[in-house]
């Protein structure tokens, strides 16, 4: 009797094998003729609900833009207000975006110190001259691994910081109302 048990159960393994085997197969088969997004991976979110709330609870004029052309892709928004834990009393608010180059920028303010605000954003923060938009001188600023345009909004430091070229921040910085 053990003889036709121990058969029966190799038997019963193997069929689960093929049975397997021939699913995988299928999907496999399956996947390979499903069509497939050719996408960018990014993923944009709306950021313009978030910065209206975020401009009646900031203490300072919260700027977001207006008019960015559609390759302009927002990535993260986030508004975090200083009476809450870990956020050492000051308000900030964030905007990334990746731009049409396919660099990272984005829209940082806070009425943290502008010395705090330089040291957390960009790292080695050194002067490098200044920039005329709309009107408004904003300094440079190159760091070792991301520049900014910076300048002060009321009782704010804003900064329009990334990997992005120095014409691309000033088309964001441009485009903040």
């Amino acid at each position: 009797m053990a003889g036709k048990s121990s058969m029966r159960g190799r038997q019963t393994v193997r069929d689960m094998v093929l049975s397997m085997v021939a699913i995988g197969g299928v999907v496999a088969v399956g996947y390979a003729f499903m069509p497939h997004s050719e996408g960018d991976g990014v993923h944009a979110v709306e950021y313009r609900a978030a910065a209206s709330s975020a401009k009646r609870d900031a203490p300072f004029p919260l700027l977001s833009p207006e008019g960015l052309p559609e390759k302009w892709k927002a990535t993260s928004v986030e508004y975090r207000d200083g009476s809450r834990a870990g956020n050492n009393g000051h308000n900030t608010w964030h905007l990334g975006f990746v731009t049409p180059s396919g660099q990272y920028a984005a829209v940082e303010q806070s009425d943290a110190p502008r010395a705090d605000v330089l040291a957390a954003m960009v790292a080695g923060a050194e002067a490098d001259g200044t920039a005329t938009v709309d009107g408004a001188s904003w300094d440079k600023v190159q760091g070792r691994k991301a520049r900014a345009l910076a300048v002060q909004t009321g009782n704010a430091t804003t900064l329009v910081t990334g990997t992005a070229s120095y014409e691309e921040l000033e088309q964001l910085a441009d485009a903040l109302k």
